[in-house]
């Protein structure tokens, strides 16, 4: 019955080593993160059942002001 154990024990041993692939499969987002001038204004709406509506719109976003000082 040790033997056994031990076996079984042995051989997933082996399985659980063998399932870790060398090179693992990193998941990238396809879309790229959107560029600082781009802004969106959200609102949400609660609707019955613990559910809400969400509605995005685009805004125009001032460039921010670069100071610089010598000295």
């Amino acid at each position: 019955m040790r033997r056994l154990k031990l076996f079984a024990a042995l051989a997933l041993a082996g399985a659980a080593a063998g399932a870790c692939a060398p090179h693992p499969i990193v998941a990238r987002d396809p879309i790229p993160a959107p560029s600082p001038e781009e802004a969106y204004s959200c609102s949400s709406t609660p609707l019955p059942l613990n559910a809400y509506k969400s509605d995005c719109t685009p805004v125009v976003r001032e460039p921010r002001a670069v100071l610089q000082s010598k000295g």
